[in-house]
C-alpha cells in the first residue's frame, strides 16, 4: 500500500511540474519574448526563410494581440488570442503603451485572419505614403536610395514549404544563381537599410495612402515579393495596422536553418548567430 502511495504522488507531482512549467511559459512568452521563425522570403535580406528569432514584446507595452496564439491547421488547433484576451480587445489602445519608430521591424497581428506577420514599419500615423516607380515616398519627398551591387542565392527550395525564389536574371533552373538589384534605403532621421527588387510590377505603382490615428503601415524589404500595406485587407493584402495590433519588435536573430526543419543543425547557417537586424 506504501508503496502504491508513494507512486500516486509521484505521478501528481509529475503533473504539478509539468503545469507548473507550462505555466511559467505561457507567463514569460505572453509579457515578454516570443519565438518566430521567418516563413517566407518577403523580408530578405534583412531577414532568411528559416531565420530563428524572439520578438521584444515589452517594446510597445501589451494588448489583447501580446496573448499567444496556437494556430494549427492540420489537426484542426485554433486558439486565437482574443479567445484568451478579448476582452482588450475594441479601444485601440495598450498598457504601458509607448510608440514605435519608423524602420522597426515587427511583428504584428493581421487585422482579418489574426496570422503573425513580420514587416519593417514604413508609415506613422498621418504620413502620406506611395511608392512610385519602385521608389517610396513619404509625405511627398522620395526616400533616399543607394544602389548596392546584387542579392544572389541558389535557386532551390527554401523551408518546410520549400519555397522557391523569384529570380530578376529570369527563369533560373534549379543550382543556378538567383539574382536581385539591392540598395540601400535611407529613412529621414537617418536609419539605412537593405530593400531588394525583382522587376517592375503593380505594387512599384500605387496610389497616395494617408495613414489613419492610431494605425501604422508597413512593407516587405524584398519589395516585389510581399503583401504588405500596400494591398488593402480585401484583396488579400495587410492594409492599415490598429496600434492594439502590434506584438512586438523584433531586434536580433538567434539562429538560422537553410533545412527544411530548425532541428536540422547541420544545415545553420554559422553567418547569422546572434546577428542584429537593422
Amino acid at each position: 500500500m506504501a508503496t502504491k502511495a508513494k507512486s500516486g504522488n509521484a505521478f501528481v507531482e509529475t503533473v504539478k511540474t509539468i503545469v507548473y512549467a507550462l505555466l511559467i511559459a505561457g507567463v514569460f512568452r505572453t509579457l515578454f519574448f516570443q519565438p518566430f521563425w521567418i516563413p517566407s522570403g518577403s523580408m530578405k535580406e534583412t531577414l532568411l526563410i528559416g531565420d530563428f528569432l524572439f520578438v521584444n514584446k515589452m517594446s510597445y507595452g501589451y494588448s489583447y494581440a501580446s496573448c499567444p496564439s496556437l494556430m494549427i491547421p492540420r489537426v484542426g488547433l485554433n486558439i486565437d488570442a482574443k479567445d484568451v484576451c478579448g476582452f482588450l480587445d475594441g479601444d485601440n489602445g495598450r498598457l504601458f503603451g509607448s510608440s514605435p519608430e519608423r524602420g522597426d521591424v515587427v511583428v504584428f497581428r493581421h487585422p482579418v485572419s489574426g496570422r503573425d506577420y513580420i514587416k519593417r514599419l514604413v508609415g506613422m500615423p498621418g504620413d502620406r505614403v506611395q511608392v512610385r516607380d519602385g521608389i517610396l515616398h513619404l509625405n511627398g519627398e522620395a526616400v533616399a536610395t543607394q544602389d548596392a551591387g546584387e542579392f544572389r542565392e541558389v535557386m532551390a527550395p527554401q523551408g518546410p514549404q520549400r519555397l522557391t525564389p523569384r529570380c530578376e536574371n529570369g527563369p533560373v533552373g534549379q543550382g543556378g544563381t538567383c539574382i536581385k538589384s539591392r540598395s540601400v534605403e535611407t529613412f529621414p532621421g537617418g536609419g539605412q537599410h537593405v530593400v531588394l527588387n525583382i522587376g517592375d510590377q503593380g505594387s512599384d505603382h500605387t496610389p497616395v495612402y494617408v495613414v489613419p490615428e492610431g494605425h501604422y503601415f508597413f512593407m516587405g524589404d524584398n519589395r516585389d515579393n510581399s503583401a504588405d500595406s500596400r494591398l488593402p485587407q480585401a484583396a488579400g493584402g495587410v492594409g492599415f495596422v490598429p496600434f492594439e495590433n502590434l506584438i512586438g519588435r523584433a531586434d536580433r536573430v538567434m539562429f538560422s536553418s537553410a533545412g527544411k526543419s530548425m532541428l536540422f543543425f547541420w544545415t545553420w547557417r554559422s553567418d547569422r548567430f546572434f546577428k542584429a537586424i537593422e
